[in-house]
């Protein structure tokens, strides 16, 4: 490569090269980088030195190989907050967000094979149960199911969610606000209704996170399943 430093390994410098190249605007996303076989003659590097350097750069989210094409820039990530107990609608700017009902709130029992400890007051009131689809830009990015115990939550089965947030109605019908809690998070490949929903091909990598929230109300928790698409996004957020 041309001036640049010895002391940086030849990868590390090519992949800086074309870092700044791609977020000054030199390449836009979808465009094409230059062949393995260019780059090697432009910057005078060997073949595996260009490969670690775009393997670093699809590390990044930069860009992805594609078989029979090449690497195509993509658009930078943008960080969704399901981490954080602020909940999703407040990390996103206003109108950013599309909340749409899947399956509204209704009365059922708890699963047997929840993933959570259930109280026996939880058990014995049951489940009011509901599933979200969120969108950005028209695009399905996360599916949630949310499952709250049946307990001095009354008219909650007759709200509607779509495009309003669960912790704002909480806190404003109920005066329970959420404090804390505890969440497992684990790759899933995308299966059944989740495919459809999220628009996905069977076998795509999900993140798959099961939340327990604890609330301002004493040993009232609530709990979260949700699937996110984190092919355009990456997930933020304290908790």
């Amino acid at each position: 490569m041309k001036d640049v430093q010895n002391s940086i390994p030849q990868h590390k410098q090519l992949y800086q090269t074309l870092k700044a190249q791609i977020q000054n605007g030199v390449y836009q996303p979808g465009d094409l980088l230059p062949s393995e076989h260019a780059l090697c003659k432009v910057f005078s590097v060997t073949r595996p030195t260009v490969r670690q350097a775009l393997s670093n750069l699809v590390t990044d989210g930069l860009i992805k190989k594609q078989r029979g094409k090449g690497s195509i820039v993509q658009a930078a990530k943008t960080g969704i907050g399901i981490l954080s107990i602020k909940g999703t609608t407040a990390s996103l700017p206003a109108g950013a967000l599309e909340t749409r009902v899947v399956h509204p709130p209704q009365v059922v029992k708890w699963q047997r094979d929840f993933d959570f400890e259930i109280s026996e007051a939880e058990m014995q009131a049951g489940c009011i149960r509901m599933s979200r689809l969120r969108l950005i830009g028209q695009v399905p990015v996360l599916y949630e199911t949310t499952n709250l115990p049946n307990i001095n939550l009354p008219r909650f089965c007759n709200r509607s969610f779509d495009n309003k947030s669960l912790f704002n109605t909480l806190s404003k019908y109920y005066d329970i606000e959420v404090v804390g809690g505890e969440q497992k998070i684990w790759a899933l490949p995308a299966s059944g209704e989740i495919c459809q929903l999220l628009k996905l091909e069977a076998g795509q990598p999900l993140l798959h996170l099961q939340k327990r929230y604890e609330t301002s109300r004493p040993f009232f928790n609530f709990y979260s399943s949700l699937w996110c698409n984190t092919e355009q996004y990456f997930l933020q957020g304290p908790f």
